[in-house]
């Protein structure tokens, strides 16, 4: 998911006071195709392939989420091509490497055929679309991946919703960015109209044979965002750790190696569809996201839970100071139901969160020093010490 995902946070206010910030009455709405029922979050089994090699087009494979993706094909047996700006180091042997340029140079793409493509970095449409009017007959299926933030919360009918959510109120078919009516075709698009363009255009050229897959908050060894790594690399720190709101609302995460590893076993069984992609596989907490991420240390630590009127006042931002957490927020909570069913595991949240420390502390000291989220420690400390003077 999208650092955009702050423009949200535009309407957060307004959401969080209109929708929730007084609960509304009455019981949480039921929405029709969903359930509470989901399966228990589950823990990847060792698997292995034994069909015929694939032959597998990467679009991408240099960034976060493609080293991932290809190490686990090509462990598999699969024939991997991975396609990039050349730009970026990969230390990934036997891949077979085409250089070119998604906005426009897609020359080394030309003449040859895959099984499947996977799609795993556009960010802007128009390269979804130049790249599937080159392959749409080079492949018999084309994934793409989009993200949760092609959902509208302004499109959605959540009246008498009731937070903080007990059961998700988005799935597949909750309805998505729109073009507004003065969209002009071609031209640059915000980053949820984006994905939703961009899932157009796969399913218009592979019809019948497209795969989109829709992931929350990718988190694990290797993110450059510390949109999740903030809070491993906050607690074992230890002291008291500003917390916020009351724990309640909901989170979700996907470890960069479940997502990947189940993208390529999509792309194994040829499965087709669209599958929002976030766990765990039942609701978590902000929470019982924090305890379990307190259980990969010994260090002593506590939590102040601060209520989110008063981090307003703070000017404490979620998503951004908080990570992961955005209060009254339908997306923070999306059914995983129809991508379970087609086999997407979850690893122990303490395992996410140790190895994600662990490549924190491995990283150059810039990047350890100057974390792209997460409230300052010394905000931090100005905030919790105006809190417990609120509280007398």
């Amino acid at each position: 998911m999208s650092l955009d995902r702050r423009d949200f946070l535009k309407g957060a206010c307004v959401v969080g006071g209109g929708l929730a910030l007084g609960t509304q009455p009455g019981s949480a709405k039921t929405v029709s195709g969903l359930s509470t029922s989901s399966p228990a979050p589950q823990a990847p089994e060792a698997d292995t392939y034994s069909g015929a090699p694939k032959r597998l087009l990467i679009l991408g494979g240099t960034g976060f989420i493609g080293p991932h993706m290809v190490k686990y094909a090509v462990e598999r047996g699969h024939e991997v091509t991975i396609f990039t700006r050349g730009r970026s180091e990969a230390d990934i042997p036997d891949v077979e490497r085409l250089i070119g340029d998604r906005t426009g140079d897609l020359t080394a793409l030309e003449g040859r055929s895959w099984d499947v493509i996977l799609d795993n970095n556009a960010r802007d449409y128009r390269w979804v679309e130049l790249s599937t009017d080159l392959l749409k007959d080079s492949a018999d299926q084309y994934l793409f991946v989009s993200s949760i933030s092609a959902f509208s919360v302004a499109a959605m009918d959540l009246e008498g919703v009731s937070y903080p959510l007990k059961e998700p109120v988005v799935d597949e078919e909750s309805p998505l960015f729109e073009k507004p009516a003065d969209f002009e075709e071609g031209q640059e698009a915000p980053y949820g109209l984006s994905k939703t363009l961009g899932e157009q255009a796969s399913e218009a050229a592979f019809p019948g044979r497209a795969t989109v897959v829709r992931p929350g908050l990718i988190v694990g060894p290797g993110d450059p965002t510390d949109r999740f790594t903030y809070w491993p690399v906050r607690i074992e720190k230890g002291g008291e750790v500003l917390a916020p709101s009351d724990g309640s609302d909901p989170t979700q995460i996907i470890d960069v190696r479940d997502l990947t590893e189940w993208i390529v076993r999509l792309a194994e069984a040829g499965t087709f569809g669209v599958f929002n992609a976030t766990g765990p596989g039942t609701r978590m907490s902000m929470s019982e996201m924090l305890y379990g991420i307190r259980a990969i240390t010994s260090t002593p630590v506590s939590f102040t839970w601060v209520p989110f009127g008063f981090l307003q006042e703070q000017e404490v931002r979620p998503w951004s100071d908080m990570p992961a957490w955005i209060p009254n927020d339908p997306i923070s909570f999306v059914s995983v139901e129809r991508a379970v069913a087609a086999g997407l595991t979850f690893r122990p949240l303490a395992d996410t969160a140790l190895d994600t420390l662990q490549f924190h502390q491995a990283r150059p000291e810039e990047e350890r020093m100057n974390m792209q989220v997460g409230i300052a420690p010394v905000r931090e400390r100005e905030v919790l010490a105006a809190w417990h003077k609120a509280k007398g």
